[in-house]
């Protein structure tokens, strides 16, 4: 057989479709080729893609799709999770996390609560539990952009839910002064349930500022993560959280991370995908130096930016309009606007083709209006 003729089906079914879901994923995280159709930087996805251990994965477990999965697929998971945070399995629910739970804290109280967070932020934690009564408790920004942990703590009252974080922050990834952000948790806590959304921690040398030490020490903390970003495993939509074990105990009762909730190429993909670390520092390596390079062209045009630590850039500019209509006319996609800040941009950090392109249609746009 020539090695260029297409597989037949008894071939296929023989190799399982293996080889060429492995020779699919790239090797390490370099600079795939620019797809086919728009520029997709509007999602803040992971441009580099997943491990390529991750089709590995998948393609080895291909054939169990017909069966549900069992409990012990979940525990095999928790246990890994467990090991990497250094935290109990008991601590660990596998799944995305954050909308449960917001349906989950409602229940706790049907009279009703708030759950107070940054604005404008990631609302899916506040919008799950407004059917159930939950009520948004919106702070706004600091003048820098950051989590405003001042205004935040004095939100909290007899009736709040919990407060929720997103560190680094989205749309602005930002993040807070270490010895603020540990006094703000520390004394909400005691107060509060605290949801910290860690959903960009990789992208920087964050690590240390990870909030999971706080439950480590027994504090009334969650640690939210998503494989769907870093880890580049957005398509297939798996996370954990990491709880008080009551807590986790409790979500685990209402069902959330139960077998039937979960899907078995998730799993297994996000077992390939946490266990190779090497993978995320590549990415974070990548991601960094793009993100250097937008951050100088940015600032070679006179551009108000945040000191963003995530795969993304947040921008000010007069020229919203025209930044957005060109991008429209190139087929690149940028993120929606975040109200009240509609005079700022976010564009998240793609490839090196997908970054000149953006770093083209600034200086065509912006240089033009100078004149």
């Amino acid at each position: 057989m020539s090695e260029n003729a297409p597989l037949t089906r008894r071939q296929w079914l023989q190799v399982g479709g293996a080889g060429l879901l492995a020779t699919a994923m790239p090797a390490r995280a370099a600079s795939p080729p620019r797809p086919v159709g728009p520029i997709r930087l509007n999602l803040n996805e992971n441009a580099f893609g997943p491990s390529p251990k991750v089709g590995q994965a998948i393609a080895a477990h291909i054939r169990g799709v017909e069966r549900y999965v069992e409990q012990g697929e979940v525990d095999a998971l928790t246990k890994q999770i467990a090991a990497l945070e250094r935290v109990a399995p008991q601590q660990v629910v596998i799944g995305e996390v954050l909308e449960p739970l917001g349906l989950f804290l409602a229940r706790q109280n049907p009279g009703g609560g708030g759950i107070v967070y940054s604005a404008p932020g990631y609302t899916a934690l506040v919008d799950a539990s407004a059917p159930l009564g939950g009520v948004a408790v919106p702070v706004p920004l600091n003048a820098r952009l950051e989590n405003d942990l001042p205004a935040l703590a004095r939100a909290i009252d007899t009736r709040t839910l919990a407060v929720n974080l997103v560190n680094p922050h989205n749309p602005s990834g930002t993040v807070n002064d270490q010895a603020a952000l540990d006094a703000f948790i520390l004394d909400s806590a005691r107060r509060t349930l605290v949801v910290v959304d860690e959903a960009y921690l990789e992208y920087d040398d964050l690590a240390g500022r990870s909030a999971v030490r706080y439950l480590r020490d027994g504090a009334n903390v969650l640690v939210f993560r998503t494989l769907a970003k870093v880890y580049g495993l957005a398509g297939l939509s798996v996370g954990y959280a990491l709880a008080p074990a009551a807590l986790a105990e409790g979500l685990r009762k209402a069902g959330i991370g139960a077998p039937h909730s979960l899907n078995r190429l998730a799993l297994v993909a996000a077992a390939a995908a946490l266990g190779d670390q090497a993978h995320v520092r590549s990415v974070r390596e990548h991601s960094v130096g793009e993100r250097a390079r937008l951050t100088a062209t940015l600032d070679s045009l006179g551009l108000h930016h945040t000191d963003s630590r995530a795969n993304f850039v947040f921008f000010q500019t007069s020229a919203v309009a025209d930044v957005r209509r060109v991008a429209a006319e190139r087929d690149i996609q940028i993120a929606r606007s975040f109200p009240p800040l509609d005079d700022w941009v976010r564009i998240t950090i793609g490839t090196p083709a997908e970054n000149d392109a953006v770093i083209n249609l600034l200086r065509d746009v912006l240089r033009k209006g100078k004149k």
